[in-house]
């Protein structure tokens, strides 16, 4: 565990919090005029190790090689050229900070840090980081690298262990009462989508679970596939799931909450990693959190609480995150998805 403090006075600016890894779309906006919800869990923090915020450069202003160096292989529309090392953590957790009123601007119904620093320091008045919370973009705190330094806290959370994760309750469900995925889980299974079409490389994929093939069939219908290529299978492995019957290609893993760490597949078994969230309603979609009894868990007792809502409508996969994922996945590692037209959105709902 660590905290941030000023690097002018060094004041606290946050509550003691725990590494967790960087949501590969944080600095992705959803939709128009929705309103969502803070990205990181409270008590935690991740750290984006490349540049991000403004300025920004257009594609056509990067030398030549440039592009590449930095794990772009195909155009987007720009690329930052802001300090790379910024810290990622919840509103709510940077607990010494005060918002600068003449910085804080938006372009909708709340504040952006699309004009420079919007927080400052509690104690010294010094600029430390950025609040974000407009619309159709994640509720976040950055903290800017050269304005803070890391102060040790204590040691480490304890890594929980597969089995524990699957009766720990979500924060947030991953399905609402209208049946509807959540936005985070929607943007994390447009990341999956990814790592499953460059997986796949341009095989047909057969899923053995309705429910998987309910959420990925149809949008891997937009990558294209060769005629000639073997069909590969895919199935859900993980902790508490049965083996499957036969021996698939591909399989859907969950990911870690805290390492980042997907959980290991058998030798010749290509794990694709997907949110514990959506792994888990997909692998026990009538399992109920179990529930503590003087300290023992018991997860077979009964429960009177209304069963767990389960998903009727289908999934936004964004577009543009995905264009920004496949144009980082190298040309050599990707034959089969090269054919979709870097212009060309043709994801929503699937």
């Amino acid at each position: 565990m660590e905290f941030f403090a000023c690097a002018h006075c060094a004041s606290a600016l946050t509550r003691p919090l725990g590494r967790v890894r960087l949501p590969p779309y944080a600095h992705h906006p959803v939709g128009n005029g929705v309103r969502l919800p803070a990205l990181m869990d409270a008590g935690s923090y991740a750290i984006d190790p490349e540049p991000s915020g403004p300025p920004w450069r257009r594609w056509e202003e990067l030398a030549d090689g440039e592009a590449e160096a930095r794990g772009y292989h195909d155009p987007v529309y720009s690329l930052s050229d802001g300090a790379p090392g910024r810290i990622l953590l919840a509103p709510g957790d940077d607990t010494g900070t005060t918002l600068i009123v003449d910085g804080a601007d938006g372009y909708c119904c709340g504040i952006t840090g699309g004009y420079g620093p919007n927080l400052a320091c509690a104690h010294c008045g010094h600029p430390v980081g950025v609040r974000e919370d407009d619309c159709s973009v994640w509720q976040t705190v950055w903290l800017e690298p050269d304005a803070v330094h890391v102060v040790p806290a204590g040691p480490d959370l304890p890594v929980a262990d597969w089995d524990e994760l699957i009766h720990v309750p979500c924060a947030v469900p991953p399905v609402d009462a209208g049946g509807r995925w959540n936005h985070r889980c929607e943007q994390e299974m447009s990341v999956t989508l990814v790592d499953l079409a460059v997986a796949a490389d341009g095989a047909p994929v057969l899923f053995d679970d309705l429910g998987v093939a309910g959420l990925f069939g149809r949008a891997m219908l937009h990558f294209p596939t060769g005629d000639d290529r073997p069909t590969k299978r895919c199935a859900l492995y993980g902790p508490g799931r049965p083996p499957a019957d036969h021996h698939p290609e591909l399989a859907l893993v969950p990911r870690h909450p805290q390492t980042g760490r997907p959980w290991p597949t058998p030798p010749g078994v290509t794990g694709v990693p997907l949110d514990l969230a959506v792994w888990r309603h997909l692998a026990f979609p009538r399992m109920r959190a179990a529930v503590r009894v003087h300290s023992v868990l018991r997860a077979e007792l009964d429960r009177d609480d209304p069963p767990l809502p389960t998903w009727r409508s289908g999934v936004y996969f964004d577009g543009w995150l995905i264009h920004d994922l496949l144009a980082r996945v190298p040309a050599d590692r990707r034959p089969a998805v090269r054919a979709v037209h870097p212009g060309w959105m043709p994801f929503g709902w699937c």
